[in-house]
């Protein structure tokens, strides 16, 4: 596996991350007729929340990001923006990240009541293996969404 470190992500890192969003994300959206060069841009722009994001770097530069955003009208955390370099994955960086995170979840709830998480990936993404190996199971789908949730361990 590949040394990587996250950082607390800053406003700074919007535009590296919306970037990477579109490159990583191209293939599924197209795949599923959604893609849109401007909105997979804007929308990681418009939600982005640097208080809840971390930057994953390797070899100190920037390889993808990752976001726990609190819900406590939902109860649980929700897991976004994952992104990481397509030259990285496979390297073992992000099943690292995703079990450091559920470590925490587990642990202390990830700052907040409950060790639920909750996540959406898109239908057919190959990243819905590596959720499924940490728990998560299918809660409901749509035409283009599945959403996914892990009840903390005991």
């Amino acid at each position: 596996m590949a040394d990587w470190e996250i950082r607390a992500a800053s406003a700074a890192d919007v535009e590296a991350i919306a970037e990477l969003r579109a490159v990583v994300l191209r293939g599924d959206l197209e795949r599923l007729g959604r893609y849109d060069e401007r909105r997979v841009r804007q929308r990681l722009r418009d939600g982005f929340e640097p208080a809840h994001t971390w930057v994953i770097e390797v070899g100190g530069a920037f390889a993808g990001c990752v976001a726990l955003r609190p819900d406590a009208d939902a109860g649980c955390h929700w897991l976004e923006h994952f992104y990481l370099d397509a030259r990285l994955q496979g390297a073992g960086i992000g099943s690292g990240v995703l079990g450091e995170l559920l470590e925490g979840c587990d642990r202390d709830g990830g700052g907040a009541d409950t060790g639920v998480v909750r996540l959406n990936v898109l239908r057919g993404s190959p990243a819905r293996r590596l959720y499924e190996r940490y728990g998560f199971v299918v809660e409901s789908e749509d035409a283009v969404d599945v959403f996914m949730v892990r009840r903390p361990a005991v």
